[in-house]
């Protein structure tokens, strides 16, 4: 049957066998409110979990640093043998800034926490 999703066990969904290692985030302070965050990780599905990392990892930076929001401004992800790194950039801030992708720190650090990412 054409159409059919390869690789996936009907017995056992994907969800379940998610079980990344989290190996830590280096934080540099580049220029007041311009931060860089470097994640790594084993067992990511693929970008968007490096990226969710990254994420979290600024959520709680923001917080800690008496700040509500972030910008993300970009993140560079790539994976060799099977360690997943990614070096992102974000500006924080006291006010919602502008531009698409913004987030509440505090929002997303409740989401973090729910879905088991750690952070700084």
């Amino acid at each position: 049957m054409a159409g059919g999703l390869s690789g996936c066990d009907a017995a056992q969904p994907m969800d379940q066998r998610f079980a990344p290692e989290y190996k830590g985030v280096a934080t540099t302070l580049l220029d007041g409110d311009l931060v860089q965050f470097d994640v790594a990780m084993r067992g990511a599905r693929g970008a968007s979990d490096v990226e969710d990392y990254a994420e979290c990892a600024a959520a709680q930076y923001a917080l800690i640093r008496g700040y509500g929001f972030a910008r993300h401004l970009r993140t560079n992800v790539y994976e060799e043998a099977g360690l997943w790194r990614g070096d992102a950039v974000y500006t924080i801030s006291p006010a919602l800034p502008r531009g698409v992708r913004t987030l509440d720190a505090e929002v997303v650090t409740a989401s973090c926490v729910e879905n088991g990412i750690p952070m700084v």
